[in-house]
């Protein structure tokens, strides 16, 4: 099989702890976009913390952002967009605000958040999750629910940080009784992301495969999130970092080095550089 695509995820895949790609990283992706394999990053981020990564790997292609809610190039002319309508946003926040939890709705071009009076770790990992906020605003308010209803939002996703696993597992249980065509795609650590009904990293790299051609036994997708799973058990060949969770391991068809090892450079190195010396022989 040649494989045509090259999906990969962000955080914990291209990057670490210290939000930088490694120069090897860099060298590997630009080689098999030289040799015509088209990239494209699939990740919880929000479309402009994506965007503003791609540009740093000279990537200009559709990215699959917002855990698959949001795939464009431009902003401005998505391929596809999946929003949370703008009651069921309302309904999901006022669920939430009932408890003591952080809550991000984030659109594709800013984000509104709710003052919290915890000062720790677990905040600043969700600041670092969506991005620097000078290239994506965060307003602060007392109330999303009361901004809301000022300023009607329809956002590809809701996230929300809590503080307390009993909380957490009450308000997803109360989610799931009262909002019909929300689902919870990804609990970790204590962060919930809330995405459209039929919203999938899977289905948004499908939409982009569509657009471009190419199917999904012609793509290599890496990924550690066990959002990722059903994306790399249907692509031709699905790569778990080797910094993965055993669940998402088992779902591989290939293991790669940690992303602190260079997994990517390493996986690009083994399976295209293979791929691409055959073809040229």
């Amino acid at each position: 099989m040649t494989y045509r695509l090259l999906a990969l995820n962000i955080d914990g895949t291209l990057i670490g702890s210290n939000e930088k790609i490694s120069k090897q990283t860099k060298e590997a992706i630009e080689y098999v976009k030289k040799k015509g394999v088209y990239v494209t990053l699939v990740t919880s981020r929000p479309h402009l913390s994506a965007k503003r990564l791609a540009k740093s790997l000279k990537i200009d292609n559709y990215l699959v952002t917002n855990n698959g809610a949001f795939v464009a190039n431009d902003a401005e002319d998505p391929l596809y967009v999946k929003r949370i309508d703008v009651n069921k946003t309302l309904q999901l926040v006022e669920v939430l605000e009932q408890y003591d939890c952080h809550i991000r709705v984030l659109h594709e071009s800013f984000s509104i958040g709710n003052k919290v009076r915890q000062k720790n770790q677990l905040i600043a990992k969700m600041t670092i999750g969506v991005g620097d906020p000078l290239f994506y605003p965060v307003t602060f308010v007392d109330s999303v629910y009361d901004r809301l209803l000022q300023e009607a939002i329809a956002p590809p996703k809701v996230q929300v940080q809590f503080f307390d696993e009993e909380e957490l597992n009450s308000a997803l249980n109360q989610v799931k009784e009262m909002i019909k065509g929300v689902n919870a795609v990804s609990i970790q650590d204590g962060k919930v992301e809330f995405v459209a009904e039929g919203v999938s990293k899977l289905h948004g790299l499908q939409k982009v495969g569509q657009e471009l051609g190419i199917s999904l036994q012609e793509m290599v997708a890496v990924g550690l999130e066990e959002d990722d799973i059903p994306m790399i058990s249907q692509v031709g060949l699905g790569v778990a970092m080797g910094n993965a969770s055993e669940e998402v391991k088992k779902a591989a068809g290939w293991i790669t080095r940690s992303n602190h090892q260079n997994g990517v450079s390493y996986m690009i190195r083994e399976v295209f550089r293979k791929q691409l010396r055959v073809q040229v022989e």
